[in-house]
């Protein structure tokens, strides 16, 4: 007898994500959910991070950012919205970051949901 994990729904991973998000467990997120194939997508000529493909080269370009932050000043995430196979929720961050000095990040982030695993993230600031 084999047995099998149920896929989680977009609700599903939304709210866990939502739950660890809370708690600024950002990696967390990313070892739970993310594709090996997952695409990490900014603004076209972001001063802060580009584009990245697949979950080590994605988790290695948040680990290059998050090792830039010399000081987090002020941090929230919403609670995320969700629609079909994607939610979205909003982020602001204010924070010391090299070599910018101290920034305020006004973002939406939009998470696509395929079979229980976020294939990508893209943010708008």
């Amino acid at each position: 007898m084999t047995t099998q994990q149920a896929i989680l729904t977009t609700q599903e991973v939304a709210a866990r994500f939502n739950e660890l998000a809370q708690q600024e467990k950002w990696f967390q997120i990313q070892e739970e959910f993310f594709a090996e194939d997952v695409k990490s997508i900014d603004p076209a000529h972001s001063p802060y991070m580009g584009y990245a493909e697949g979950k080590t080269d994605v988790r290695r370009k948040g680990e290059e950012f998050v090792s830039r932050i010399t000081e987090l000043h002020r941090a929230y995430t919403s609670e995320p919205i969700v629609t079909g196979n994607h939610f979205a929720v909003t982020r602001e961050l204010e924070i010391t970051v090299q070599p910018h000095g101290r920034i305020q990040l006004h973002e939406i982030m939009l998470y696509e949901v395929k079979d229980g695993q976020i294939v990508s993230e893209q943010f708008f600031y």
